[in-house]
């Protein structure tokens, strides 16, 4: 913790030093209350008092309500005086006319900075984030109610205009089984890691077998499924294995809670999320409206939003638990064999650390590999709910097209037009999806989407602090996130911080040189260009020597049919006519579906999975 006071001083004074003012006095706060609340204050009270500031932004003005737990004098905190004097009047609380850019970045700098480092939240957060997970559930069910029939005309109308020709697609290929699934590297509920998924899967659900039958999709041919496929046991709905609810570190208010799925469920949604993704990407409006891997299209239009006012930043909470499986099932409902394949890989129950097996409302936890496609089109159908009941007409595939570029769905990262925000939120509601108004913006000129932020079209975006400080050269990922930190301030222009991380990191790795961003080397990055060491005695080309991480897939020989199938499987995929090379997201990866290792790799059948330790070793490698 000392180290996160020294390093939260030397960003304050520089920071301080930027906007002609002095944290003398923040930093006497900010040790005085650490002192007394412990690291908390760092990771909770401050963030919480930057979610305000944001909110302050917004509302143009400084309201009572927000900021509590701080002292005030007159319209403003007495906390961050000398710098929110720089943005709003210190007497009435209203937002200056041209505040200032410097002063809104290092308020957000100074209270965000801890707001997601990954540390371990208590036992109680713990539990608390298990009950609110369990009150979700029955939330979805009461809201599923309350839908009415008109509604889900409505919504199944809406979904079909948006999706009708890329569900007949999938419909067929689901049909002709011209479905091409795959397994990833993490670990799932029944414990089969790596290659072992690929020989070891002796059950099998029933309700998958009709469209997804064990001999043609876990076998090469018809010859080693008869061979081996003696003894496996075929699953009714009520013996099948529950997904395995877990907590993984997020912030220390909550943690993030994602579920890990049987590996035959993940492996039948893999082949899913391939087709799905592939139709989306040869449709030009959904290609615009949906993101599943290019955050830059959200971040560039919440900057245009901030700038000119005419695009809300939209983000929901609990977004991935708050989609019904009825959502799902009527999005689909015309189209019977993906209704079926969809509903038949997904888990109906989930295990429940002091809640046993639970029966799931919600579509899918994060975890499941269709988790992410299916809230979005579902976000994108309510969105479109909203605005016809704004236009007060009915839409029509030319209304979709007018709108492309201005309508975006990355997760629960929304971005809609201001002048249909309350009715898109409205229908949001109805559907019983929550908006997180502290988190949504469309007053002011401050937006944020896909961790972007801008005030006026200029960037105010922070960098993180995501980990410890390392103790030696053996903690790697806290060398790696450290140095990375390091590299991000520099180019934020913190460079008295940099030169004084610098003597850190050097006492703990004894190489550091500057190297590009595209160098394999934990490195120093720069303006300035890259350092050069040595040349390479036969290519003659510059060498550094400085850290790489050596860290390997742990060794899980596969050999006989299941080799063969996984081989056939990766050849499938990459010779296919538009695979979908989509990363979903971080949160739906880490556990079950992440992107398999590429073709080519000539380790594949000997190592498999993530590696159990992370290494980092000293080596002679090019600067770029």
């Amino acid at each position: 913790m000392k180290s996160l006071m020294l390093l939260w001083i030397w960003v304050a004074d520089e920071s301080a030093t930027r906007c002609c003012t002095s944290a003398r006095l923040d930093v006497k706060t900010v040790k005085a209350r650490v002192k007394h609340e412990g690291i908390s204050f760092l990771t909770i009270s401050l963030p919480s008092f930057g979610k305000d500031f944001e909110k302050s932004l917004d509302q143009g003005y400084v309201d009572r309500d927000l900021f509590q737990g701080f002292s005030w004098r007159a319209g403003l905190p007495r906390f961050f005086g000398g710098f929110l004097d720089l943005v709003f009047d210190r007497a009435s609380g209203v937002l200056l006319d041209n505040p200032s850019i410097d002063a809104i970045l290092a308020v957000r700098q100074l209270t965000l900075m801890y707001g997601k480092i990954l540390m371990e939240t208590t036992k109680r957060r713990n539990q608390e984030a298990i009950r609110g997970y369990i009150q979700c559930e029955k939330e979805v069910r009461e809201a599923d109610r309350r839908i009415s029939s008109q509604q889900w005309d409505d919504f199944r109308r809406i979904s079909a205009l948006l999706f009708r020709d890329e569900f007949v697609a999938i419909d067929n290929n689901v049909f002709d089984r011209n479905l091409f699934p795959k397994h990833g590297p993490g670990s799932t509920a029944d414990s089969i890691l790596g290659n072992k998924k690929y020989s070891h899967v002796n059950t099998w659900p029933i309700r998958l077998q009709h469209l997804f039958p064990r001999e043609e999709y876990y076998f090469p041919n018809n010859r080693v499924s008869q061979l081996l496929d003696e003894g496996v046991a075929f699953l009714e709905p009520g013996e099948e294995l529950p997904a395995k609810v877990i907590l993984v570190p997020k912030t220390m208010k909550t943690p993030r809670i994602i579920a890990k799925e049987p590996v035959v469920m993940q492996y039948a949604q893999q082949a899913v999320l391939d087709n799905l993704l592939s139709a989306i990407r040869r449709n030009d409006n959904l290609r615009s409206m949906l993101g599943f891997k290019d955050q830059d299209v959200n971040q560039r239009l919440a900057q245009k939003g901030s700038l000119d006012g005419s695009l809300a930043t939209l983000d929901l909470s609990d977004a991935s638990d708050r989609v019904s499986n009825q959502h799902v099932r009527n999005m689909l409902a015309d189209h019977v064999f993906l209704h079926d394949m969809v509903d038949a890989c997904r888990s109906r129950k989930a295990d429940v650390d002091g809640h046993g097996v639970v029966r799931l409302a919600k579509f899918a936890s994060m975890g499941s590999a269709l988790c992410f496609p299916m809230e979005a089109m579902v976000f994108l159908t309510l969105i479109f709910m909203g605005i016809e009941k704004e236009l007060s007409t009915p839409l029509c595939l030319e209304d979709v097209n007018r709108l492309r570029g201005q309508v975006r769905v990355y997760g629960d990262d929304i971005i809609v037009p201001v002048r249909f925000v309350h009715a898109v939120i409205s229908a949001l509601s109805d559907f019983g999806l929550v908006v997180n108004r502290r988190k949504s913006f469309w007053n002011g000129k401050f937006r944020e989407s896909c961790g972007a932020e801008f005030y006026n079209g200029s960037d105010v975006s922070i960098v993180r602090f995501r980990r410890e400080f390392p103790q030696s050269q053996r903690d790697a990922p806290e060398v790696e996130s450290l140095v990375a930190f390091r590299n991000h301030m520099y180019f934020r222009g913190y460079w008295a911080t940099c030169a004084r991380l610098d003597e850190v990191i050097r006492r703990v790795i004894s190489d550091f040189p500057v190297v590009l961003p595209t160098s394999q080397i934990i490195g120093r990055h720069s303006f300035l260009g890259y350092e050069v060491q040595k040349f390479d005695d036969d290519l003659h080309a510059p060498l550094v020597r400085g850290y790489v991480n050596s860290s390997k897939p742990p060794r899980d020989n596969l050999d006989g049919p299941g080799a063969l199938m996984k081989c056939l499987l990766m050849l499938e995929r990459k010779h296919s006519s538009d695979p979908a090379e989509v990363e979903i997201s971080e949160a739906s990866t880490m556990f079950s579906n992440p992107t398999d290792l590429p073709v080519g790799d000539e380790e594949h059948l000997a190592r498999s999975g993530r590696p159990k330790v992370t290494r980092i070793t000293r080596m002679w490698r090019s600067p770029f």
